[in-house]
């Protein structure tokens, strides 16, 4: 068998292994190649060739005299009389005619030997030419009459012709064009080209279509799919809710940050559904026409009521319902007036005509708040980034395609991948299959995922960069002291991995952490994080004298923690239980808060960060020859893991303590949490922007999974 398919030729395969597809051929390439020819037509004459002007005594004396003339003919070409005149193909050897077509391209023999005049010239009358060439012949009797012919050229059929083959191309490549901007046929079948621009371009999923995607595919958002799978029951059902007196729900959005599967969610429900399921993403509504997008939301609308019950899902709606009237400068009348059709449109239709609006979008924050009151979107479907339980399930999901070992431990992997979304997770399986082909392996093993979550957070491994042993000591040392803060600091998260193997375009060494799953940090657990985090800068000073850029990252992390808990949670006494973050971006063009505050708040921070640099330098000084055997191990090995560090300096000494139960001491409202404290791979990182004392600045931060040397 191996032998049959070595023998098969590769020319029709591409790297990638599938067949490289033939060249469609495209009615285009006729309607160009008759533009071509029409105007080749007209530019070239293809008809024929260009004549040489001469006088008519140049006719009479060089040509008539001396017997090269075999005719003449009256040409009148809408009043326009000539003569054109055919010559013997012999005599244009003589000096006068090579005279003539010395700068011309034309060959005068071959023309002549064809039969096609070769001079021209203008008279006023044909009697006039008669009377003329009667007194010639008189005079010079041996000279023999020509014959002469008259032809009529151009007088009716010539102007029709030319405005004819004018209008011909012009209609022919106005045409093509709108063709071409059109985008083809419309999502409703009918007339393509010009007629299809204000037509939607929804794609439509009947019962039993080409979706294979199920709600078995979705793992990791169970509570989504709950919602999803009541409003596909809903359609399905409707008596069952209706007769309790309840309404159809007119549309769900869903909200969440990239790559935590909101689409993946749509195309399950279309493959779940039984019902039509129009599916179009929010720039496809945008064209260059004016009123373009509001007519395909009509056009969508009206599909969607001839196909009802049936659901329409709308990507990346941001697109166009951005909020009106925030930006002056950057209005766009066009986007307005296709959000105000959709609005309409959602708030026209019965709540009995069984169309659900489904909705993504990762911008909730910009949305129209006329489009998320309650008649339009009823439900907003909360889709954050999973916890270890949900990764684990993605994680099987991911795996069933890819051959993996027998000892490959699914939990431990949904343990090392705090904060990664669904899309992920599918990364860092696709990436340890390929290490594992890379390596020959005949299954993938833990080692390969191990390989491939550290491609995914640093990227790319570079063992080939040069760097002097002096950097590489100092590299050496910088993630030393953010291990040994890390280990000794109770509130810090647990080392799983450091690093001084050169990753990605910056970073030239990394520790990577365990963070817990939580909602909440109280002031001990973020400044510990900041000690953790200013552990390279520290050991730089301590072992060195000397402070390097190594710490850039580090810097930029504790900078947005302080700020942070200072201007947005109120972590303060001089500033206060006052919180300046602006979710919906109101101020974006004035600071919430006086010059005083801004300088007030400037030196909180710089207390605040200069305290906790002293208490890290404290505890290097402390732990100096534990800081020192790390540094020689990393130097050695380059990659020292937990159990490594716990042979080299013993077990960390603090336990993990157990969860107080936050609700004996106050009620938290979740919504409010969710809006601030996102749960990443660290911590709190609001994907928000918030308002610094100069600048804009966004709420907390202390991601430090993967602290970059």
């Amino acid at each position: 068998m191996d032998e049959q398919n070595k023998k098969k030729p590769l020319q029709n395969f591409n790297p990638l292994g599938k067949p490289n597809k033939k060249p469609k051929f495209s009615i285009y390439w006729i309607y160009a190649a008759i533009i071509i020819i029409l105007l080749s037509y007209r530019i070239f004459d293809m008809g024929t060739p260009e004549t040489q002007n001469i006088t008519s005594l140049e006719f009479k004396n060089e040509m008539l005299a001396k017997g090269d003339v075999q005719k003449i003919d009256q040409v009148d070409n809408a009043g326009r009389k000539s003569i054109k005149v055919y010559l013997i193909a012999d005599s244009l050897d003589k000096p006068f005619y090579k005279e003539k077509f010395k700068n011309s391209p034309l060959k005068p023999k071959e023309i002549a030997k064809k039969g096609l005049p070769l001079f021209e010239f203008k008279v006023s009358e044909f009697k006039n030419f008669d009377d003329e060439m009667a007194a010639f012949y008189a005079e010079h009797k041996d000279i023999k009459e020509v014959p002469k012919s008259y032809k009529q050229e151009g007088e009716f059929w010539g102007p029709i012709a030319n405005i004819v083959v004018t209008l011909i191309i012009l209609v022919g490549f106005w045409v093509l064009m709108m063709r071409k901007m059109g985008g083809g046929s419309g999502g409703s079948g009918g007339a393509g080209g010009i007629f299809s621009i204000g037509k939607s371009k929804a794609q439509l999923f009947e019962k039993g279509g080409k979706v294979n995607i199920n709600f078995n595919d979705v793992a990791g958002l169970d509570e989504a799919k709950v919602e999803v799978m009541e409003i596909v029951d809903f359609l399905k059902n409707p008596k069952k809710y209706t007769a309790l007196g309840g309404k159809i729900p007119k549309g769900a959005l869903l909200v969440g940050p990239p790559g935590t599967g909101k689409t993946l969610l749509a195309k399950a429900m279309a493959g779940e559904a039984q019902v039509p399921f129009f599916s179009m993403s929010g720039s496809d509504f945008v064209e260059m026409f004016v009123g373009v997008g509001a007519s395909r939301v009509r056009d969508l609308f009206k599909q969607a009521r001839e196909k009802a019950p049936c659901i329409i899902f709308i990507d990346e709606i941001d697109a166009i319902g951005r909020a009106r009237g925030k930006n002056v400068m950057m209005s766009n009348d066009e986007r307005e007036n296709t959000l105000n059709q959709l609005l309409v449109e959602m708030d026209g239709f019965a709540g009995d005509a069984g169309i659900i609006i489904l909705a993504a979008t990762n911008r909730p924050d910009v949305l129209d708040s006329a489009l998320l009151r309650p008649g339009r979107f009823d439900r907003q479907i909360s889709i954050d980034k999973p916890d270890v339980k949900g990764r684990e399930a993605i994680f099987k999901v991911h795996l069933q395609p890819i051959k993996v070992s027998e000892t490959l431990d699914v939990h431990k992997l949904a343990e090392q991948t705090p904060g990664f979304a669904g899309a992920d997770i599918a990364n860092v399986c696709n990436e340890a299959a390929l290490i594992a082909a890379r390596k020959n392996k005949a299954a993938v093993d833990m080692s390969d995922f191990q390989d491939a979550i550290d491609r995914v957070i640093g990227g790319l491994e570079k063992k080939n960069k040069i760097i002097a042993p002096y950097e590489k000591s100092i590299i050496a040392y910088h993630e030393a002291g953010h291990a040994i803060c890390g280990w000794f600091l109770e509130h810090a998260y647990p080392l799983l991995k450091v690093t001084i193997v050169p990753r990605g375009t910056a970073a030239l060494g990394y520790a990577q952490y365990t963070p817990k799953e939580q909602h909440l940090y109280n002031t001990d657990q973020l400044m510990d994080q900041i000690c953790m985090t200013l552990g390279g800068r520290a050991a730089e000073e301590i072992f060195f004298g000397k402070i390097s850029t190594g710490a850039a990252n580090d810097l930029q992390q504790i900078t947005k923690i302080a700020y942070s808990m200072i201007t947005v949670y109120g972590m303060n006494s001089k500033v206060g239980n006052i919180s300046f973050y602006d979710p919906g971006q109101e101020n974006a063009f004035q600071k919430p808060y006086s010059e005083e505050t801004g300088k007030i708040i400037d030196e909180e921070v710089r207390k605040l960060i200069d305290a906790a640099y002293e208490r890290t330098k404290d505890l290097l000084t402390e732990k100096k020859e534990q800081v020192e055997i790390l540094a020689k191990a990393l130097l050695d090995k380059e990659v020292l893991h937990q159990s490594d560090v716990e042979e080299l300096i013993g077990k960390r000494p603090f336990e993990e303590k157990k969860i107080i139960d936050i609700e004996e001491h106050e009620t938290v409202s979740e919504t409010k949490t969710e809006e601030v404290v996102n749960n990443t791979a660290t911590a709190i990182n609001s994907e928000n922007n918030t308002t610094n004392n100069n600048s804009n600045e966004e709420p907390i931060n202390t991601d430090n999974s993967s602290s970059n040397g």
